[in-house]
């Protein structure tokens, strides 16, 4: 019984993780979206 109840804690963990996850990846698109790297600028500093 302990043991299914730790599968639940533990899938809700897991799902925590997923979600924190996915929520930074939508912001990493949206930033760049916003502010456009330019080329020149990359280009120059290398």
């Amino acid at each position: 019984m302990v043991f299914l109840q730790s599968l639940k804690v533990m899938g809700l963990g897991m799902l925590g993780i997923f979600t924190v996850t996915i929520v930074l990846v939508l912001i990493m698109k949206l930033l760049t979206r916003l502010f456009p790297s330019d080329e020149k600028e990359t280009a120059e500093g290398e």
